[in-house]
């Protein structure tokens, strides 16, 4: 199974591609701009993920820099 997300601040051409999409005979499910956001931030961390453990001092002591 696949997956596409498409963020577009234009709501008529979301509309459209929802419209094509359910035509299609595909699913289409709605993000808030929260989830979109969840999304985002999951995405970067599965990026960064280095498989280190960093202890807490070390994480303050850079938050604090």
């Amino acid at each position: 199974m696949g997956a596409i997300v498409i963020k577009s601040s234009n709501s008529k051409n979301l509309r459209l591609l929802t419209l094509l999409a359910e035509q299609l005979g595909e699913e289409v499910s709605k993000l808030s701009t929260e989830q979109v956001e969840d999304l985002h931030l999951g995405l970067l961390m599965k990026k960064e993920k280095t498989g280190k453990t960093v202890s807490r001092t070390a994480i303050f002591k850079h938050l604090d820099s």
